[in-house]
């Protein structure tokens, strides 16, 4: 039934590729958390779980970046395609904005 509804109001794929991206914002908040986390520990304890939580979400960013890449929702060596990637969000967003009013 979801599927339906996001296919009716024109987000379809687009559903995954926000999800993505939200997911890759977050990693990537999370990583400077930590790093801000680590350079005020005062501990060698605390800042070595610091340093094993920032190595995984590095890890986390990079499997969710290759993600998004392979599914051509992320161009981060191509500034062209990524800005065409962005405008046919936005687009979709502002169409979907219209639709409900």
């Amino acid at each position: 039934m979801a599927s339906m509804m996001q296919n009716m109001a024109g987000m379809g794929a687009m559903t995954d590729q926000v999800i993505a991206t939200d997911l890759l914002m977050s990693a990537k908040s999370g990583i400077k958390n930590i790093a801000t986390a680590i350079t005020e520990s005062s501990t060698p304890e605390v800042r070595a779980a610091l340093q094993q939580q920032f190595n995984d979400a590095v890890r986390l960013h990079e499997q969710i970046s290759n993600y998004m890449m392979s599914n051509g929702y992320y161009h981060p060596q191509n500034i062209q395609e990524q800005l065409n990637v962005d405008l046919t969000a936005s687009q979709t967003a502002l169409n979907l904005t219209n639709q409900q009013q």
